[in-house]
């Protein structure tokens, strides 16, 4: 069958992850991102991606899609010995390419298994199946061989499923063969987090901005990702030339700094805990938590981050009204009067793990996570968010969702709030 390959300025490739175990809650295919990252890395774009079950015709059609669009296809999977291992044989029918059985790989099999003592099953010979003009690629971690195969002008690789069998493979074997098909054009990209606005909110401010780097010398291609209480701005550019790349994207990068001003978390992807623990070691400070309604999620991801300990102090979860009496000096008329999810216990909370934990600035977090204990005044989702340093600030914010979601956007608008306070600070 003759395979039509669309010509492009840089290389791009489909992955298929093949095994209908992917098509269930149970198994996640994490091997397309390694596989995604080295052909990132060699400046071949990944323009399709797909997960096929155990069905022959299912696979087929993936197959036929991938290499009518695009030069390189990376199958992963279904290169073991039994019945549903499907992938050798619908790859080998598919370009029409007759099998035989490689001797060098039945001897391999058989020492394997005699290493550990058993006698090599008959049906491992399926493994040794091999097609017309294909390389076999070494599996020094398990049974299955790869396969790499160039055919038509396009350029397939087929590896084992098991990501300890499949990623060695991949990194060494792989990438030596793709490296002189991927040429000297290769992918540049940046990636800029965002806090405090929506996904259409960053939208209307950048579109403007983005709509031109199209039409520019050095093309710029932007995704906009929107994620929990954050927006991520992904700028992928290609060129032979790093030193061009490099010069278009500070270019854009900066336009977009400017646009966004206080809303922007950084320009090098670093995550929003990353920057908070950057800004406080700037200035020797350290921090301390007083957690109602986020159960300790904001002081997990302050401390996610590693060298954490030299500027975390301490966390107090203060979930019940006794417990922010008790343990952060909450005045309980204060309670009384304005209830436990308002800006007044928030700031208590703030001031009084900041004075007992004698630390240069503080959180406290309080609100309503659902799904009960809302109100008319106070619904679910209600938060309230304090930052104690020289000067308390407090804010009030309602989330949408349930409860994870309003646990998740509470932790991370504190966090952002504690990282603007320390900007200005």
């Amino acid at each position: 069958m003759a395979i039509r390959v669309d010509g492009k300025a840089a290389v791009d490739a489909a992955i298929i992850a093949v095994g209908s175990e992917l098509l269930t809650p149970h198994k996640i295919d994490t091997n397309s991102l390694y596989v995604t990252q080295v052909l990132d890395d060699l400046g071949i774009a990944v323009a399709f991606k797909a997960i096929a079950g155990d069905s022959r015709a299912d696979l087929r059609r993936l197959i036929g899609h991938a290499l009518t669009h695009h030069r390189v296809l990376v199958l992963t999977g279904g290169l073991g010995p039994t019945d549903d291992d499907i992938t050798r044989d619908v790859v080998a029918g598919f370009l029409g390419l007759p099998m035989t059985e490689d001797a060098g790989i039945i001897r391999a099999l058989k020492e394997r298994f005699a290493a550990r003592g058993w006698t090599m099953p008959e049906v491992n010979r399926r493994q040794a199946l091999v097609p017309r003009g294909a390389t076999v690629l070494a599996n020094p971690h398990g049974s299955a061989p790869g396969l790499w195969i160039a055919h038509d002008g396009a350029q397939i690789a087929l590896l084992p499923g098991p990501p300890r069998e499949m990623r060695p493979m991949m990194d060494g074997q792989v990438r030596a063969l793709l490296a002189p098909v991927a040429g000297r054009v290769r992918l540049h990209r940046r990636l800029i987090r965002v806090s405090g606005k929506g996904e259409s909110a960053v939208e209307e401010v950048v579109q403007p901005i983005y709509a031109a780097w199209r039409h520019q010398p050095q093309p710029i291609e932007t995704t906009i990702l929107a994620g929990l209480g954050q927006v991520e701005l992904h700028f992928v550019t290609q060129s032979e030339d790093a030193a061009v790349a490099a010069a278009a994207l500070d270019a854009a990068v900066g336009q977009i700094e400017r646009a966004l001003g206080a809303d922007l978390v950084s320009v090098d992807g670093a995550e929003l805990e990353r920057v908070v623990g950057v800004l406080l070691k700037a200035r020797g400070w350290r921090v301390a938590v007083a957690e109602s309604c986020t159960g300790g999620l904001v002081t997990s991801r302050l401390t996610d981050i590693p060298g954490s300990s030299d500027y975390v102090e301490r966390s107090v979860v203060a979930y019940s009204n006794q417990a922010k009496i008790d343990l952060l000096g909450v005045d309980p008329s204060v309670i009384e009067a304005q209830g436990a999810v308002s800006e007044a216990v928030a700031s208590a909370m703030a001031v009084g793990i900041r004075d007992r934990a004698c630390v240069d600035v503080a959180l406290g977090i309080t609100g309503i996570a659902g799904p009960g204990g809302g109100s008319d005044l106070k619904p679910v989702g209600t938060v309230c968010i304090a930052v104690a340093g020289h000067e308390v600030r407090v804010r009030t914010l309602r989330f949408p969702g349930g409860r994870e979601m309003v646990k998740a956007l509470a932790a991370n608008s504190a966090i952002d709030m504690l990282r603007r306070y320390l900007k200005e600070a």
